[in-house]
C-alpha cells in the first residue's frame, strides 16, 4: 500500500521533524518520505484540517470479554474500539472465561487478533485460573508470545508463589505483573477509606491495603533481583514507595489508570457508580501525587483500564454494583483537556519498552505506528460517542478537548468518516 499523508504537524520529540507540519509517504508499511510537499501519488491520500500526528498510542490494560463474556465485548469490536479511539496497541487481561492461563488460550486470541490494524498483545495470568495457587504455564506462554503475566485485580496471597514466580520467569526475562492490594483488607469494601466513606456509611477500602502489598512485594523483588510491573497504583505512599525502589536500583514500572488523575472520591457523594472504579477514587492528595509522579516518571505510564460491563451489574444499589469502566474512547480528549498535548502524548505512547515491543519514531525508514487526530476539538463525551458493546463509561458527560480521528499500522490504515 503507498499512503499519502498530507500537511500533518507532527508531534514526536523523539524525531527531527518535532513540531513541524510535513508530507509523510509511506509505503508498504515503511515510512519512505517526510517533506514539506510531496508529489508522488499514493494508493490513499488522507488530508484533513488541523492534522495532527503522533507515534501509536499503547494502552497495557484492556479487557474485552472474549473469550467467555461476548455480551460484554469482543475480539473484533474491543479491537475497533481501540482503533477508532487512536492506539495502535494493547495488551489484553486474562480475566476471562476461561482464564488466559495456557498456551492453546493464548494462540487462540493470537489467532483470532493477528489480522486486525491495532496489535493486541495477551497478558496471561500468572496463576492457574487466577487463583492465587499454583503457577500457571508461564514459559509456554511466553513461548507463543504472551508478553506480560498477572491476575488481573488481584493481589497474590502467596508470598512464596510470588517468589517463585519471579525466579522462574528471570530464566526466560519475561515481565511479572501484580496488582498492590491485600485482599484480606480489601473484602466487602466499596470506595476509598475516608471523610466521604464515613459520611455514605459504605465499607471502605483503606489505603495501607495497597500500601502493604506493595512494600511486600518489593520486598520480595529486591530478594530475587527480578523485574515487576505494579499496575494501577492509587495512592500518594505508593508513588513514594516506586520512587525510592527505582533510586536503590530495583527493577520496578507501575502504571495508573486514567480516572485516578481525572476523579477524586468525592465523585461518589450520590453514590453513582459509574465512579466505582478497582482501584477505588482516593482522595486529592492522592490524585496530586500520582499526577507529579507521572511528570517526574516515577509512574512509567498510563492505562484506561478499559473494563466493559452488563447494564445489569452497574445500574444496580451501589453496594451490588460492579466495579469497572470503559476508557479507551474517552482517554485522549479528557488527557488532554487536563495536562495539555505534549504531557498526554508522551502518557499515551510511552511503556511498550516495558513489555519488550518495539519503538518507532516518525523517520523515513521506520515502520509507520502512527496515530491522527485533532487537539483543538471541544465536545462532550456522550453514549452516542461509545463503540463499545458496554456502555459503563466513567466520564459519560464530561467535557474533552481533542479527538482522535485514525490510526496507521500494519500496512493498514482507518480514518474517521466524521
Amino acid at each position: 500500500m503507498r499512503l499519502l499523508i498530507k500537511s500533518a504537524k507532527i508531534i514526536d520529540p523523539k524525531c527531527t521533524h518535532h513540531l513541524k507540519q510535513k508530507d509523510i509517504f509511506i509505503e508498504n508499511g515503511i515510512i519512505k518520505a517526510i517533506e514539506d510537499n510531496i508529489d508522488k501519488k499514493g494508493d490513499q491520500q488522507i488530508k484533513i484540517e488541523n492534522l495532527h500526528l503522533s507515534q501509536g498510542w499503547f494502552d497495557p490494560s484492556v479487557s474485552f470479554g472474549e473469550p467467555g463474556f461476548e455480551e460484554r465485548e469482543t475480539l473484533q469490536n474491543g479491537l475497533d474500539t481501540a482503533m477508532k479511539s487512536g492506539f495502535t496497541s494493547v495488551i489484553l487481561n486474562p480475566n476471562t472465561e476461561p482464564v488466559i492461563d495456557n498456551a492453546a488460550l493464548v494462540q487462540y486470541l493470537n489467532t483470532k487478533t493477528q489480522n486486525h490494524i491495532v496489535n493486541a498483545l495477551i497478558s496471561g495470568a500468572l496463576t492457574e485460573q487466577s487463583k492465587s495457587q499454583q503457577l500457571a504455564e508461564l514459559f509456554d506462554m511466553h513461548q507463543h508470545h504472551a508478553v506480560v503475566f498477572g491476575d488481573y485485580k488481584k493481589g497474590i496471597k502467596n508470598a512464596n508463589l510470588l517468589k517463585l514466580a519471579l525466579q522462574y520467569t528471570k530464566g526466560f526475562k519475561a515481565l511479572v505483573q501484580v496488582f498492590p492490594i491485600e485482599n484480606s483488607l480489601s473484602e466487602n469494601a466499596q470506595m476509598h477509606e475516608g471523610e466521604i466513606s464515613t459520611s455514605l456509611g459504605l465499607k471502605a477500602l483503606p489505603s495501607m491495603a495497597e500500601i502493604i502489598q506493595l512494600k511486600r512485594d518489593l520486598d520480595i523483588l529486591r530478594y530475587t533481583g527480578s523485574k515487576i510491573h505494579f499496575a494501577c497504583i492509587s495512592t500518594a505512599e505508593s508513588v513514594e514507595l516506586v520512587k525510592q525502589a527505582k533510586k536503590e536500583g530495583l527493577d520496578v514500572s507501575c502504571s495508573v489508570s486514567i480516572s485516578n488523575l481525572i476523579y477524586t472520591d468525592k465523585k461518589l457523594q450520590d453514590f453513582d457508580t459509574k465512579y466505582k472504579v478497582w482501584p477505588p477514587l482516593r482522595e486529592t492528595q492522592d490524585q496530586k501525587a500520582l499526577i507529579k509522579g507521572l511528570k517526574s516518571g516515577v509512574i512509567d505510564m498510563v492505562t484506561t483500564d478499559h473494563q466493559p460491563l452488563n447494564i445489569e451489574l452497574k445500574k444496580t444499589e451501589f453496594e451490588h454494583a460492579s466495579f469497572g469502566s470503559i476508557g479507551l474512547e474517552s482517554a485522549f480528549g479528557v488527557l488532554n483537556k487536563k495536562l495539555g498535548l505534549e504531557q498526554s502524548l508522551a502518557y499515551l505512547t510511552r511503556g511498550k519498552m516495558r513489555f519488550n515491543q518495539p519503538i518507532s519514531t516518525i523517520e523515513v525508514g521506520q515502520n509507520a505506528e502512527l496515530t491522527l487526530f485533532n487537539p483543538d476539538i471541544d465536545w462532550t463525551f456522550s453514549e452516542t460517542d461509545i463503540v463499545s458493546k458496554s456502555k459503563n463509561a466513567i466520564f459519560l458527560g464530561e467535557k474533552m478537548k481533542g479527538k482522535a480521528l485514525g490510526i496507521v499500522n500494519k500496512n493498514q490504515f482507518y480514518v474517521s468518516e466524521s
